[in-house]
């Protein structure tokens, strides 16, 4: 580099230099305190990179939000300038930006977010696009992605979706030819140009060796998302001078050198400007003392909202009536309802307006009635779950549907690694609103593919709450109590069954019905005479089946059965569970889906945590896979048949 540039970045630019200059000393100071042990984990350093951030950074407004990945140290230092924030983190100590939790990959302040899933962040930088242009705030959304991140689909879901939509989201990539270890030349085919053009999207292109065009180039393209309120694609040709992490740097000493003799910032500090030196000097010293403070700083206290008192919560019971209305019908005015009353409710989904109204009919109408507020997708079942947590972030209340449970496993990653996340690894409670709607289950004779039911691989994911509608409690009433209450992603289970059925308080002949105080209640159906013999538990469609199965008992073998029904399934309140299964100690869980490692197991596991005196204890569930014909599917599938058989077995 030139005097006469050099003295262009110390006297025209010489703010955004400084920035530069830190971002490159704190990292090379990370580096050092990974090799003498202070840090754990593993850090992903952005030297030789500096400037994209800076450059983005400097056109962005108060209200834009910044969306980083794995290798966002230097993105937080140009959007923030919280230097000391950022060395706490990584310390792992209370003052650090997420109390120590979040460390390296996992950083959030009001207007920034990282996460280390690599294209996970796009969709969800989609949905606060979304969330600004609903509200008209001219803000826009912005997303750092790597070149090898351009192998992951949800991002070409994601820019299908901002495209179409005419999203206000700038799409940041900084292509630094490799892909951890792996040359970009040998993982992409085609051009990175005609893959983003082929969207529609406007593709700018720029790099790190001309600071002068940079920063014109980030401010055009950022100019151009607001001005346009369309989406914008600006790839940065960069290249990274150390490597991907700690020291796993098999490239090319000579390419590397080569490279870091075209790096501005090495040509600053090897400069012999007497300005550069002084500002290098004041760097450092700053940076020392942040270190020195983090060094005292408390240890990360960390302790994460426990589930415990839910778990087991003592409940008193009701007797309550609710008006005979078909289920789908009740779905349907709920949403209705939730729109009316709460401006920033927005539905997403696969065909979902009108005239068709979604698969089952659930959001029938309401297209019309919200114009703008219930949209449809494309068939991108990732992106619109990404979407829906962006949504939620920004203060909205999303509710998403997928058209079929059985492609809930297309929402994994987003529903795992950043919703469920997003409320705890930021070291603070966040809130994430967001409503996942799904119909499962069989009987309907869909086939392997759709008519499963799979909502026990989403029982454990860590802050997702799972409920399940049952025909004995009207889903107006869960509906809305989630909808005052929520501060957590919540998948709510609708069994396709259901549907055609009505919400009925009439009790089987010699039941008596009762419901929970609890906020989801949970359904007991007792013997009116007598001391109930054996406990059913289930949830969800399974209900109606188990009702049959316990009034064929009682009629043919004079076995008392109660039944406990739950209406949210994770976490679970085993106390109504555990309380029956004291009086009758059988207990038989029931369930549609496979029963390895589901809600039985996790019943199973509560019995003996409670050192419960059990008898008897089975599971009922159908592992294996749903057949097209209907005649069989009926035989296979877990039915009032099988668990009146089950019920009288365990008492010859």
């Amino acid at each position: 580099m030139n005097k006469r540039k050099i003295d262009m970045l110390m006297k025209d630019c010489y703010e955004l230099t400084v920035t530069a200059l830190t971002i490159r000393k704190v990292e090379e100071r990370l580096l050092e305190l990974f090799s003498e042990g202070v840090l754990n984990g593993t850090i992903h350093t952005c030297i030789g990179q500096e400037w994209t951030g800076v450059a983005v950074a400097n056109a962005l407004q108060a209200g834009d939000t910044v969306f980083s990945n794995h290798r966002g140290h230097g993105h937080y230092i140009a959007l923030t300038g919280d230097v000391y924030g950022l060395i706490a983190e990584i310390m792992g100590k209370d003052d650090g930006v997420c109390g120590g939790v979040g460390g390296s990959q996992h950083l959030h302040t009001e207007n920034f977010f990282s996460n280390g899933i690599q294209g996970g962040m796009v969709p969800v930088a989609a949905g606060r696009a979304l969330a600004n242009a609903l509200q008209g705030n001219n803000a826009i959304s912005v997303v750092f992605i790597g070149d090898g991140t351009l192998g992951e689909g949800v991002i070409y879901e994601t820019f299908n979706i901002a495209s179409k939509w005419q999203l206000p989201l700038l799409v940041v990539l900084e292509n630094n030819q490799y892909a951890q270890s792996t040359p970009t030349s040998l993982t992409l085919a085609g051009n990175i140009r005609d893959r983003v053009r082929g969207f529609g999207i406007e593709y700018i292109k720029c790099d790190t060796w001309d600071i002068a065009g940079l920063l014109d180039s980030a401010k055009e393209a950022v100019d151009c998302v607001r001005k346009n309120q369309k989406p914008v694609l600006l790839e940065i040709d960069t290249y990274r001078l150390k490597a991907h992490s700690k020291g796993d740097d098999l490239r090319d000493p000579v390419e590397i050198s080569r490279y870091a003799g075209q790096d501005s910032i090495n040509a600053l500090l090897e400069s012999d400007v007497p300005r550069v030196a002084e500002t290098v000097n004041q760097i450092d010293s700053n940076i020392q003392q942040a270190i020195t403070k983090a060094r005292e700083a408390t240890l990360c206290s960390f302790a994460p909202a426990s589930n415990s008192v839910r778990q087991y919560q003592s409940v008193t019971w009701r007797t309550e009536s609710f008006a005979r209305q078909r289920i789908i019908t009740s779905i349907n005015l709920s949403l209705q309802s939730l729109l009316e009353n709460n401006s920033k409710a927005v539905i997403i989904g696969e065909d979902i307006e009108a005239p068709y109204g979604g698969a089952f009919k659930a959001t029938k109408d309401l297209s019309t009635l919200f114009p703008g507020r219930v949209k449809n997708t494309p068939i991108s079942e990732g992106a619109i779950t990404g979407v829906g947590i962006g949504l939620a972030l920004s203060g909205f209340l999303p509710v998403v549907e997928i058209m079929f449970g059985d492609f809930m496993t297309l929402t994994f990653d987003q529903l795992l690694q950043h919703a469920g996340k997003f409320c705890e690894m930021y070291g603070k409670d966040l809130d994430v609103p967001l409503i996942i709607r799904t119909p499962m289950g069989g009987r309907r004779g869909y086939g392997p593919t759709h008519s499963q039911s799979l909502e026990k691989f989403f029982l454990g994911i860590p802050n997702l709450e799972v409920i399940a509608y049952n025909h004995r409690v009207s889903p107006a009433l869960i509906f809305g109590n989630l909808c005052k209450t929520i501060r957590r992603p919540t998948l709510i289970i609708e069994n396709k069954v259901l549907y055609t059925q009505h919400v009925d308080s009439t009790p089987m002949p010699g039941f008596r019905i009762n419901i929970s105080d609890e906020l989801f209640p949970t359904v007991r159906i007792s013997p009116s005479t007598g001391d109930p013999q054996v406990t059913l538990v289930c949830y969800g469609g399974m209900l109606a089946e188990v009702e049959i199965a316990a009034a064929a008992a009682f009629d043919e073998n004079e076995i008392l059965c109660e039944i406990i029904c739950p209406s949210i399934i994770n976490p679970l309140n085993a106390y109504p569970i555990l309380e029956s299964a004291r009086k009758t100690r059988r207990l038989i869980t029931v369930e549609e889906g496979p029963s390895i490692a589901a809600l039985g197991s996790e019943v199973a596991a509560r019995i003996l945590e409670h050192s419960l005196p059990i008898a008897h204890y089975s599971r009922i569930g159908y592992d294996s896979t749903i057949p097209s014909s209907a005649s069989r599917e009926s035989r296979l599938i877990t039915n009032a048949e099988s668990i009146f058989e089950r019920i009288v077995e365990i008492f010859k």
